[in-house]
């Protein structure tokens, strides 16, 4: 049943999901990676430390793991659900802690906002649902 409009053709619909996946994973996958291979990991690890976080380095190294392990199993639709649960996590925590701060505009009606971050958690949660296991569902 369509809220607005005709549904999208299954086939259709299947595919856009498919490069959904595809997008999201790729691009928290490069963010991980860069932070790796920039060095960033010790800085980012002082952050947190700074906000009060036990073991700083430790969450930005297993952090940065994470994006570089769960993008690949959403590549590789495994664990497909968890990995996009977990990235959302991640991001909403990021998102408090960073992004909310600076508003809703990443750039032109403000900087460094949250409103990425909002779509790429919904993109994730969209993802989780559409992957659980058929095992689980209702």
């Amino acid at each position: 049943m369509a809220l607005i409009g005709p549904a999208a053709p299954a086939p259709r619909a299947a595919v856009a999901l498919e490069v959904l996946r595809i997008t999201v994973a790729i691009l928290i996958l490069i963010h991980g990676a860069y932070r790796l291979s920039a060095g960033l990991v010790e800085p980012f690890g002082t952050w947190l430390g700074s906000l009060g976080f036990p073991f700083g380095y430790g969450w930005a190294m297993a952090v940065t793991l994470y994006e570089l392990v769960g993008p690949l199993l959403m590549l590789t639709r495994r664990w497909t659900s968890l990995a996009a649960l977990g990235h959302a996590g991640i991001l909403t925590l990021g998102m408090v802690l960073v992004h909310l701060p600076a508003g809703w505009f990443v750039v032109g009606g403000g900087r460094n906002g949250m409103e990425y971050s909002v779509l790429l958690i919904v993109a994730l949660l969209a993802i989780a649902w559409v992957y659980w296991p058929a095992r689980y569902r209702a």
